[in-house]
């Protein structure tokens, strides 16, 4: 009896030094790093199907020639052939011209008129709340929609524009937007101002919300003006805001032809040919996939130099 006991206690003992043992190796984990990595598969796994995986499969597509047009051509490996072509490419060169106007007007002009919508509905006078929401319904509108818009506005017959400036006596007949290439890209980025000053609008407003009116009250009592104050608490207190909504919103409008597609479809003679542009007409009016998914890869690198470059010469990271 008293060898069985013995036996039972060294058993018992065991058990419980081994359920001791597990539990230290279960906190171990999740106190230490690999509980985080453990926590990270499942977004790891949801980047890599949405992210990796098409941007790796478009790189190996310009590496081919592939039309829908022609599927008895199949997909035949033609190695840097697409990018030998861009160079030769008078469009590309056009477009990339096209792009760097669009995307730096574009971007200051949404910029300048974002910040004085932001520092106007921050003063909180009356009807400001009413004014904050009409600011923001051209950004919620779908971009086909307002461009769709606008284009029966500017209509050189029916037009409400031509009707309203010919009334003024500003003009005498009907006006053909876009019909002048040397003017139709501005009027198409006047469009894009309307239409999406308000992203930086908010941005702007969230992160002058967040800066604690202390600062501007210290700053009164040392007599500083309005301007000043602008300069020495605003503008550095808003400076991850205003990196973070610039790269945004270049990216934007980088990528997004919907408004030039509906309102000039890249014309006259690819006066408002963009880079993404020609890559969708590429892609969607020609079928050439392959020399469509080069041209992705011109555009992606492209604004991964610009990321890179205007975060470091911003400094937003050195603090």
């Amino acid at each position: 009896m008293g060898e069985q006991a013995t036996t039972q206690n060294l058993s018992t003992t065991s058990q419980t030094r081994d359920r001791s043992t597990s539990s230290n190796a279960i906190v171990s984990l999740i106190e230490g790093r690999a509980w985080a990595y453990l926590l990270l598969i499942p977004s790891l796994i949801l980047v890599a199907a949405v992210v990796v995986y098409p941007v790796i499969n478009g790189i190996w597509l310009s590496f081919h020639e592939y039309r829908l047009n022609r599927p008895a051509l199949g997909r035949p490996w033609i190695g840097l052939g697409h990018y030998r072509d861009m160079v030769d490419d008078p469009v590309v060169r056009r477009a990339l011209k096209n792009t760097l106007i669009w995307v730096t007007v574009g971007s200051i002009s949404q910029f300048i008129l974002g910040m004085i919508t932001a520092l106007a509905l921050h003063r909180g006078l009356r009807g400001f709340r009413i004014a904050s929401v009409l600011v923001l319904i051209p950004w919620l509108l779908p971009s086909v929609v307002s461009a769709n818009m606008w284009r029966l506005m500017l209509d050189s017959r029916l037009g409400v524009v031509n009707e309203v400036l010919g009334r003024l006596g500003l003009i005498s007949d009907g006006h053909a937007w876009f019909t002048d290439p040397s003017t139709a890209l501005y009027e198409v980025l006047a469009v894009e101002l309307w239409k999406n000053f308000a992203f930086f609008t908010l941005f702007f407003l969230a992160g002058l919300y967040a800066i604690p009116s202390e600062y501007y009250e210290a700053s009164s009592v040392d007599g500083s003006g309005t301007l000043q104050r602008f300069r020495d608490i605003t503008i550095p207190m808003l400076m991850p805001v205003i990196v973070g909504a610039i790269i945004l919103r270049v990216i934007g409008l980088f990528n997004s032809p919907d408004i030039l597609l509906v309102l000039t479809g890249g014309g006259p003679g690819h006066a408002t040919e963009t880079l993404a542009l020609y890559g969708f007409q590429t892609a969607y009016l020609r079928f050439d996939f392959g020399y469509a998914a080069a041209l992705s890869v011109l555009a992606m690198f492209c604004l991964m130099a610009f990321t890179v470059v205007y975060v470091r010469a911003s400094g937003v990271t050195k603090e």
